[in-house]
């Protein structure tokens, strides 16, 4: 792939990332002079018909979303088997890494990167465009510090059988919402309870929910208590607690009702003021459940 020329104009150099559906590569737009990034679907899935109709549908409802925290898409295209995605190059890292290399994150830095999350997913949510597969691997920090979200909309293009042939659900299923894990509908409280998530792993260091397969770590988000973060990390100010615990309660109803009502809490959540307020409290979760995860299927994945 190294050294071709897509669509007459995109010159792959180099492959800077890979995942379950797709192979990303730093690429030279020769047209307009600039670097992208160039997402290549796997050899597997370019044959099912099915799977490329729906990747290309969502990959042109999420190039209608124009925000400084989300990656443009820039094309869409097919050049024999080869279906792709032309996207805006992002210099420096991703979140996944910055965990790795130093979380828990200073409390500031972790506020201010999801703010910037919580920002990209109000404008999507207001356009009708649910993620579905928030995690630091999606979430690109440039050099400049500034956050942007990558892949909206993709992980709806994937079908059950997708995910049992890639396995692509193991890297996820931490971050699945109860909903999402139930494999009933999903909506914009199940990007906010994935944010939670993300947010708790930046602060802590560590993740809520862990188990031996995809199946095992599924039930924990539908039926287990997480340890709070503030009993894993004591420097974390109630008030920023408060936000994740109500991001991550597994009734939905209980949670924020918007992106925008998310992020007004988190903007205000370090005000002195609000560092020391009292611990939220919940009425007992109401649709507790024994159901089995819809994922089944993948758990040999």
């Amino acid at each position: 792939m190294i050294g071709r020329e897509l669509g007459g104009r995109y010159e792959i150099i180099e492959r800077i990332g890979s995942g379950g559906m797709a192979l990303v590569y730093k690429a030279h737009d020769v047209l307009l002079n600039r670097k992208v990034a160039v997402k290549i679907l796997r050899q597997q899935f370019g044959h099912d018909e099915e799977f490329v109709r729906r990747f290309r549908r969502e990959a042109q409802s999420a190039a209608s979303l124009s925000h400084p925290n989300v990656v443009s898409i820039y094309d869409v295209g097919e050049e024999e088997d080869t279906h792709y995605i032309v996207m805006e190059y992002v210099e420096g890292s991703n979140l996944n890494d910055l965990i790795k290399e130093r979380a828990p994150l200073q409390t500031e830095e972790a506020v201010r990167f999801a703010v910037q999350i919580c920002d990209a997913l109000d404008h999507a949510h207001q356009n009708q465009i649910i993620h579905r597969d928030i995690k630091p691997h999606n979430i690109l920090i440039g050099k400049n510090g500034r956050v942007k979200v990558t892949d909206f909309g993709i992980a709806r293009a994937v079908t059950s059988s997708t995910i049992t042939q890639t396995g692509s659900v193991v890297g996820s299923v931490h971050y699945f919402s109860p909903e999402h894990a139930k494999g009933i509908s999903t909506g914009e409280k199940s990007d906010l309870y994935s944010l939670g998530i993300v947010l708790y792993q930046m602060l802590t260091g560590r993740l809520p929910f862990l188990g031996e397969s995809p199946i095992s770590v599924a039930l924990k988000h539908l039926q287990d208590d997480f340890e709070e973060p503030r009993q894993v990390n004591p420097h974390i100010p109630q008030s920023l607690e408060n936000i994740i615990l109500r991001s991550m309660r597994k009734n939905s109803s209980e949670r924020y009702a918007s992106a925008q009502e998310m992020l007004e809490d988190l903007e205000t959540c370090l005000k002195p003021e609000r560092l020391n307020e009292p611990k939220i409290a919940f009425t007992q979760d109401l649709d507790e459940t024994r159901a089995m995860p819809a994922i089944r299927g993948a758990a040999a994945a």
